[in-house]
């Protein structure tokens, strides 16, 4: 029998649902909120188009001292996480943490929109973050097309960052930096949380339930179906015999959380990255207790609070 145009032909809850005809049902991360200056923090916001062909924009956060200060801030350019298919960067997860943030930071944010699978399958998403990061990096002499970077960017003072499937993105735009350099942006170091990265073999005591596996891989080759499986370089960069060889920054902090099944890649990154060779300064901060992404979910925990400052001491040290 001839499936019909409502029936589902795949089906990853809680993140998306596919249907016969083509239809996409994205079940979560699906809300959005305006730009504008948030009485919360006195953090401001706007969004610009940094690419024409696409349309695809980013959100500017500036915090509300920076109009009254000459004193340039440093810079973060953050790519939201959504397994590569939900999520934007105009949701309020992503807008009330990128407020909080800049505002415990004192930095300009960035944040990146970018196109999304299943619609636009991997590289997509790479494709549009590296032109997102080519447009800031347009900035660095203060002839950009957007004044808030002209005026307030440190661009010798550079950070990447983003959770999950963000984190996965920001490692390979650091890597990319290092082989196609940006002028006049010096990138210090990146944040990775919650990395969204895998592999066909288990690492440390990572699950090794089949079934479990067999799902990871299926949400991966949901965004990338041309990918070679579990050990493809996008999904499992660590094992790639040039890891950490070529990574754009000397600092990076992982945060992983306890109870999170991915947590056991962000310790494997910190391990490779100390033995590849690299020379930078790597450190992990685990928070106990916690799953997945949480300081999104519950940012008024402790742990959340925690994870805030210790993101921003991270940016406020500045290079070596």
């Amino acid at each position: 029998m001839e499936p019909t145009a409502s029936e589902i032909r795949i089906d990853i809850p809680p993140l998306i649902r596919v249907y016969q005809d083509g239809r996409i049902e994205r079940l979560l991360g699906t809300q959005t909120v305006p730009p504008g200056l948030d009485p919360k923090t006195n953090v401001e916001s706007k969004d610009v188009v940094y690419c024409q062909e696409t349309g695809q924009c980013v959100r500017i956060y500036v915090p509300g001292t920076v109009v009254t200060s000459t004193q340039k801030l440093p810079l973060l350019v953050y790519f939201h996480g959504g397994r590569f298919c939900i999520e934007t960067a105009f949701s309020p997860t992503y807008h009330n943490y990128l407020n909080a943030l800049v505002s415990e930071s004192k930095i300009v944010a960035v944040s990146v929109d970018y196109r999304r699978a299943p619609e636009h399958a991997i590289p997509a998403a790479y494709d549009d973050s590296w032109t997102a990061l080519k447009w800031v990096a347009s900035h660095y002499d203060g002839n950009g097309p957007e004044q808030w970077l002209n005026r307030y960017a440190d661009f010798e003072n550079v950070y990447l960052s983003g959770d999950s499937a963000g984190a996965n993105i920001a490692h390979h735009i650091a890597i990319k930096t290092s082989k196609e350099k940006l002028d006049g942006m010096n990138l210090v170091g990146m944040i990775l949380s919650h990395p969204y990265f895998w592999g066909k073999e288990p690492v440390g005591d990572e699950v090794k339930n089949p079934a479990v596996r067999a799902k990871f891989e299926g949400v991966w080759r949901l965004a990338s179906p041309t990918t070679s499986g579990s050990d493809d370089p996008l999904i499992n960069p660590i094992d790639d015999q040039s890891f950490g060889r070529f990574l754009g920054c000397k600092r990076v902090l992982i945060c992983v959380a306890e109870n999170d099944i991915l947590k056991y890649r962000g310790w494997y990154y910190c391990e490779k990255l100390k033995n590849s060779g690299w020379d930078g300064e790597v450190e992990v901060m685990e928070a106990e207790g916690e799953d997945h992404v949480f300081h999104l979910r519950n940012s008024c925990c402790s742990n959340a609070v925690a994870k805030l400052k210790k993101v921003a001491e991270f940016m406020n040290q500045g290079p070596f």
